[in-house]
């Protein structure tokens, strides 16, 4: 708290501090190898070759710890990536694929579920339509266009969960490599119809029933009234 000194008031000196009062310590005595760190230079480096053709040796033999299960142990325990990948889960969401049918056409029936749901509006589609004489006209519909951008992709897994016939999967189990243009995000509906599950195939969990077959449940020209 400060006071203001009026007119009248004779000034006064503050009060001087306490001296501190200490014991003066010596400084040691540093010769010219001393204060020119060579002799610690040389250990450092004697250490770090050590470690090098160590783990130089072990990483010819095939003898380095495991990176995964052994991380915390003595050597290289980094993984060389891509050549090295650390194992994901089971539910791991990876990039997305297109299923595709006996056909080799989309499953997708462009009805717009996953880009509806999708928080991070990074789907894109395109519907179109049969043409005449197609049995699927005027039932369902195909992607003419089907892009995601997997920059703005938040890996949620929504598009998934909201997908009525299991058209797209998040099972592939890879994420996106670097690229040097965001133009190279941005996956088209064949690049993502070329992408296989974790396992290499292209099985979905979810059979289709097509229409005209006897286990479709829906309603065709040939079996009921359109």
């Amino acid at each position: 708290m400060t006071t203001t000194r009026t007119k009248n008031e004779p000034w006064m000196q503050p009060r001087a501090a306490k001296p501190v009062v200490g014991t003066p310590v010596r400084r040691p005595e540093r010769g010219v190898e001393v204060q020119a760190y060579i002799p610690e230079i040389l250990r450092g480096m004697k250490n770090t070759m050590r470690h090098f053709f160590k783990n130089t040796k072990e990483t010819m033999l095939g003898s380095k710890p495991d990176p995964v299960l052994e991380g915390l142990e003595e050597g290289i325990t980094t993984i060389n990536y891509p050549e090295e990948k650390r194992p994901y889960p089971e539910r791991f969401r990876g990039m997305h694929r297109l299923t595709i049918r006996d056909d080799g056409s989309p499953r997708c029936v462009a009805c717009l579920c996953c880009s509806t749901a999708c928080p991070a509006q990074c789907i894109h589609i395109v519907a179109g339509e049969y043409a005449e004489g197609d049995p699927r006209r005027g039932y369902e519909r195909y992607p003419e266009t089907f892009v995601i951008d997997e920059l703005r992709c938040i890996f949620c897994g929504y598009c998934v969960e909201a997908c009525p016939c299991d058209a797209i999967r998040m099972d592939t189990g890879k994420h996106a490599v670097p690229y040097d243009s965001r133009d190279q995000f941005v996956y088209g509906k064949d690049l993502l119809m070329r992408f296989t599950g974790r396992d290499g195939t292209r099985l979905t969990a979810n059979p289709r029933h097509e229409p005209g077959d006897p286990s479709h449940p829906g309603i065709t020209r040939e079996a009921g009234q359109h």
